[in-house]
């Protein structure tokens, strides 16, 4: 196990090292410490396809990748060259699969184990870190960091999640500000109080500032 995990860890660490979005090594790195955590306070799940599944849960990420087709061959190419039992292997692809934000729509998450890494990943989008991640995907992306006249998208398709216009603060509204309450484990409940407020005290400062107040 520990081999594989080895070889799963140097994979991400060349692919994503220097990643610009905020899905870089370290991100990676942050969503496996708190899946792990989340894994030991709940006292469920397997570790093992837990902590596998976080290492890899970007590889095919279509913003990441030039097509999803591309992403799911690089993680599926990746999962040939390490030993895994069929189980192992099919409940890996299962999780990476569905756990994405996929513009609000909620997905079946087939497992505990896709739930807390679930958790993991989403409390890595909210917080501090969350604040700085939102505003290095939407420089990248090319989009303003705030749009008076652009409206906060509240249902939308994954494409127009994906693609459609919107802004770094918009991002706030139509996906950050949503995770506490979608979150499955009560540890991840419990972490994402303090991140929570943090983004809502900083929305309200951002704004106090943009319209000039003291």
């Amino acid at each position: 196990m520990h081999d594989v995990i080895q070889k799963a860890e140097d994979f991400v660490r060349n692919l994503l090292g220097n990643d610009c979005t905020g899905h870089d090594w370290y991100h990676i790195e942050r969503v496996r410490r708190n899946a792990l955590y989340i894994c030991e306070k709940e006292n469920k799940g397997d570790s093992y396809i837990i902590e596998l599944a976080a290492l890899l849960h970007d590889v095919p990420d279509e913003k990441l990748n030039a097509s999803k087709e591309e992403g799911e061959r690089k993680l599926f190419d990746f999962l040939d060259t390490i030993e895994l039992e069929q189980h192992v292997r099919d409940e890996v692809i299962d999780i990476i699969g569905s756990i994405s934000f996929k513009g609000g729509k909620k997905s079946v998450l087939n497992s505990i184990e896709a739930m807390i890494v679930q958790d993991a990943d989403r409390l890595d989008a909210i917080g501090a870190i969350g604040i700085a991640r939102a505003f290095a995907f939407g420089g990248k992306k090319g989009q303003p960091i705030y749009s008076p006249e652009v409206g906060v998208r509240d249902k939308m398709t994954e494409e127009e999640y994906r693609k459609g216009k919107s802004s770094s603060i918009h991002h706030f509204y139509e996906k950050l500000l949503k995770l506490k309450d979608l979150l499955n484990t009560e540890t991840a409940k419990e972490m994402a109080e303090k991140r929570h407020g943090l983004m809502e005290n900083y929305l309200e400062e951002f704004f106090n500032e943009w319209n000039g107040q003291k």
